[in-house]
């Protein structure tokens, strides 16, 4: 296993690289965190892949899965193979901003015998943060924390304390259990790069899920990336070049997805009220260029934007009453979108 010194090296090695060596360099990182996650959460490499493409872009996740997939687990390994800090906070009802982002306590200094006050961080301080079941708290509380995902600090009492770098939040939403939630609004959700959905295992993967789990192996992870690895690769994915054709191809699938645009597909006007922003077309492009660079490709090209529409769309766009009526979901248009490029 690496110790935190030999990170100090590897990133040492790392910054000598230029950048078609450091892509090469990643591609193998890659397929060795992988294999480290595979000794703990079996399947779910789409998943893997595409958590890994949202951390090197800088953006953050909206897991959304029933109960009992390994969504904690998932992402506690994928934080202890990265050697990064994790913190989790379970979203209830009754969570105040404070519980996030800390609290001021009062505190006596005994040589004086005066009081002072004194920042207790909160479990936001953390490279990677999994905010459980983030419906179930009041929006007050929802707003701390997407506060903290955008401006990458919090403020208290007037004082200002930054995050360390990288932060990656990863929100989970329970989409069977409705009664009792605050949906996040249209314009909260567009802060989240991806919307990742989690299927349940296939048979084989069951069966080995249920192998694994209920003996005794505990398998022993190895940390493959550092803190400073990774911001090295989140500013070399800024560094890939695209194509002028791949940018604009991302900018026109993203603006036929605005009813109101006169080149917007007939089933666009009739099952949408809202379409997505340009930040859409902004995380399309950097999820090329991450996944681009995670294959070992120097710049991505179209297959790499098309990769990206259905994680990055399907929360941005807004169907009507009469998609709801004809029984269509958000992720059907999408797709419908995609086949009519």
């Amino acid at each position: 296993m690496k110790s935190r010194g030999d990170h100090v090296s590897a990133h040492e090695h790392v910054k000598t690289l230029d950048d078609i060596e450091a892509v090469q360099s990643l591609k193998l990182g890659f397929a060795a965190i992988k294999k480290e996650i595979a000794k703990v959460i079996i399947g779910q490499e789409k998943i893997i892949e595409q958590l890994l493409i949202s951390l090197l872009a800088r953006g953050h996740c909206l897991l959304v899965g029933v109960p009992g997939l390994a969504k904690t687990l998932l992402i506690k390994t994928l934080a202890e193979v990265l050697d990064l800090k994790f913190s989790r906070i379970q979203f209830t009802p009754d969570l105040m901003p404070s519980d996030i982002t800390g609290t001021e306590i009062i505190e006596d200094n005994r040589a004086t015998g005066e009081k002072s006050f004194r920042f207790v961080k909160g479990p936001v301080f953390a490279n990677i943060l999994l905010a459980d079941e983030i419906n179930r708290t009041p929006p007050k509380t929802q707003a701390a924390l997407l506060e903290a995902m955008q401006e990458h600090h919090v403020t208290a009492a007037g004082q200002k304390y930054v995050l360390e770098e990288p932060f990656f939040v990863l929100a989970t939403q329970n989409p069977i259990e409705q009664e009792g939630t605050y949906p996040l609004p249209e314009a909260q959700l567009d802060r989240f790069m991806f919307n990742l959905w989690l299927e349940y295992p296939s048979e084989k993967e069951e069966l080995e899920i249920v192998k694994s789990t209920t003996s005794m192996y505990s398998p022993q992870l190895n940390h493959i990336l550092g803190r400073e690895e990774i911001l090295f690769y989140q500013d070399l994915v800024r560094r890939v070049p695209v194509a002028d054709h791949v940018i604009s191809y991302a900018v026109n699938i993203v603006t036929r997805t605005r009813p109101k645009y006169s080149f917007s597909p007939q089933f666009i006007k009739d099952w949408l009220s809202w379409g997505a922003g340009p930040r859409a077309s902004q995380y399309l492009i950097l999820g090329a260029k991450t996944r681009a660079i995670l294959d070992g490709r120097n710049t991505p090209d179209i297959e790499d934007v098309r990769s990206a529409v259905g994680p990055v769309l399907r929360h941005r766009i807004v169907p009507n009453f009469n998609a709801e009526a004809d029984g269509v979901t958000a992720i059907q248009i999408v797709e419908k979108l995609l086949e009519n490029d």
